[in-house]
Formats: structure tokens, sequence, C-alpha cells
């Protein structure tokens, strides 16, 4: 099963909450993501070795759901004040406990510059 595209903007300055819900059959039913971590990397283009943002669930930017499926990718407003780039492409995997990986999404991600600044 291929990567979900899905384009991402994130608005400068402002907490940046994207949730969604891992579902698989028919009818669909939410995965089960117990002993799961994720991992997701932005990058000026594919082949970059620069990383612009990282978040994982290890460094509390990603929060897993268990039997619910429930990802939810997370910025605080300091963070994305902080960012200085404006356009990225990034994937986002998941890491099962048996060790296999399974890259949920990808795409571009943009960033909307802020005009109100502290």
């Amino acid at each position: 099963m291929a990567a979900v595209r899905l384009p991402l903007t994130i608005l400068q300055g402002e907490t940046w909450r994207h949730q969604l819900t891992w579902k698989v059959g028919v009818p669909a039913d939410p995965v089960d993501l117990t002993g799961c971590t994720a991992r997701m990397q932005v990058r000026p283009e594919v082949a970059s070795a620069t990383v612009l943002l990282e978040l994982t669930s290890g460094n509390g930017r990603i929060v897993l759901g268990t039997t619910d499926g429930k990802i939810t990718l997370g910025l605080t407003a300091t963070e994305t004040a902080a960012l200085t780039w404006q356009r990225a492409v990034y994937d986002l995997e998941i890491v099962h406990s048996d060790g296999s990986v399974r890259r949920l999404m990808e795409g571009s991600i943009k960033v909307r510059p802020e005009v109100t600044r502290a």
C-alpha cells in the first residue's frame, strides 16, 4: 500500500496540530499502534542531507494513540515562530515493535510567514 500524499501547512508563530487516524480494511478499522514509535523529517528536498525539522514520538512532537489509531503531530507557537524556511518535503514513518517500518504519509510542507510578531 502506497503512502498517502498530503500537503501540510504550518502558520508561523501559531501552535500547530495535525491529527489523523490510521485505518485499514473494509469496513475501515483503526490500526493498533500499541508499542509503535513514529518519526518524521522535513528536508529542503528529498535528496538533501539537511534536516530542517524533526518530529518523533521520542521528542514529544508526535503523539500516538493505542488501539484508536490516532496520530497527532504538533509544534508549539515558539517552535513555529523559529521556522525560517518556507517550502520543504516530509515523510512520516511508523515503526512497529517488531522493527518493521511503514511510510504512512508524505508530501510537501510549507510555512506561511507571520506578520504579527511579539
